[in-house]
C-alpha cells in the first residue's frame, strides 16, 4: 500500500497533536494532589507523549524527504 506525502504529513501531524494531548493528560495528573494514583498517569502520560511526537517527528521528515526526492 503507497502512501502519498500528503497523507504521511497530515499523519505526522496527527502523532504529534496525539503527543501533545498525552503531554496535557499527564501534567493534569502530576498537578492533582489528593489523586490516589497520579504518578502512575502522569510518568505513562509523559512517557506515551514522547513516543507519539517521536514517531509523529520521524514520519514528518520522511515525508519532506519523499517531496524532495
Amino acid at each position: 500500500m503507497k502512501i502519498s506525502s500528503d497523507d504521511q504529513r497530515a499523519i505526522g501531524l496527527i502523532l504529534l497533536c496525539l503527543g501533545f494531548l498525552f503531554f496535557l493528560i499527564g501534567l493534569a495528573a502530576r498537578l492533582k494532589e489528593n489523586f490516589h494514583s497520579r504518578v502512575e498517569i502522569s510518568s505513562t502520560g509523559f512517557t506515551a507523549a514522547a513516543i507519539a511526537a517521536a514517531l509523529g517527528i520521524i514520519v514528518l521528515l520522511f515525508s519532506l524527504k519523499k517531496k524532495q526526492g
